[in-house]
This record gives C-alpha cells, structure tokens and sequence, in this order.
C-alpha cells in the first residue's frame, strides 16, 4: 500500500480543521479552534519551523501528520518531531501510518534530518506496536517533560 502525502498549504485549511479537531477531541485536548489554525498557518505558509501533510486523496484526506523541527547535538543535526499524527477512525487498522511513517523516513533522511521523535502514551500498546514497526524505539532511559508558557 502507499499513502499518498501531499504538503498542506494555506489552501487546505479548511479541509485539515475538521480532521486536526476530531483529532483534539479524540485525546480530550482542551483546545480552542482559532488557537489551532494560529499554531497551523505559519506550518501552512512556509515555516521552516514545520510542515504538515495531508494522507490520501487531496480533495478528501483520510488523516493528517504534522512535523517540526529541531536541532540535536546528541543525534549530530537537525531532529525532527511528528507532533501529531491522525488518520480517520473508519479506516484505521489498514496500514496507512505506518506507510506514511515509512515514506516521511525516507524523506526526511534524504533531507539531512539525523533523527525523527515522537510522543506516546505509556499504556497506548496499540500506537506503540505501530511505531515500532516504523522502527521508532522506547527511550526507556529518558522522559518528555513539558513547561507550558
């Protein structure tokens, strides 16, 4: 199978809120709809901080991932993290992640991007199958800690 990616512009906002709030009420996020296509649109325009993209059909997507992006010293380069990651709960469970995961790997390397991170819930054994299938590893050693401002 190969999930079609295909980079979000300010264009396709209006397709992407629905899909970024169904993601956001999913997980109980309290998050306010005009704060999400702030922190969006810049992602949408350009940044260099971030990009999101789009999964399957351009006219009708089925999910959507979002990345940004750091710098490591530990991994030797520009890191980058997928801030969130969603697909449609009607057609889960057909591989469509884990192929998007696959082919952002591909392209982020050939972009110079040294590592890719992500969050997951501890007891979420579901997601963590998944990501470990796209090769992602539990850094049992190490904790993401958050200071909101």
């Amino acid at each position: 199978m190969s999930t079609a990616l295909h980079l979000a512009k300010p264009e396709d906002l209006a397709k992407l809120m629905p899909l970024v709030m169904a993601f956001h009420t999913e997980l109980a996020l309290a998050s306010e709809e005009s704060a999400l296509e702030n922190a969006l649109i810049p992602l949408l325009e350009g940044s260099p901080y971030g990009a999101v993209y789009l999964m399957g059909p351009a006219r009708a997507p089925i999910g959507y991932v979002t990345l940004t992006f750091g710098w490591s010293i530990e991994f030797g380069g520009m890191d980058a993290f997928v801030d969130e990651i969603y697909i449609r709960p009607g057609v889960r469970g057909r591989g469509m992640a884990l192929d998007a995961l696959i082919s952002l790997r591909s392209m982020l390397k050939s972009a110079g991007v040294k590592a890719i991170h992500l969050e997951v819930a501890r007891e979420d054994q579901r997601a963590q199958r998944l990501y470990g299938r796209a090769h992602f590893k539990l850094r049992e050693q190490f904790s993401l800690m958050s200071l909101k401002l």
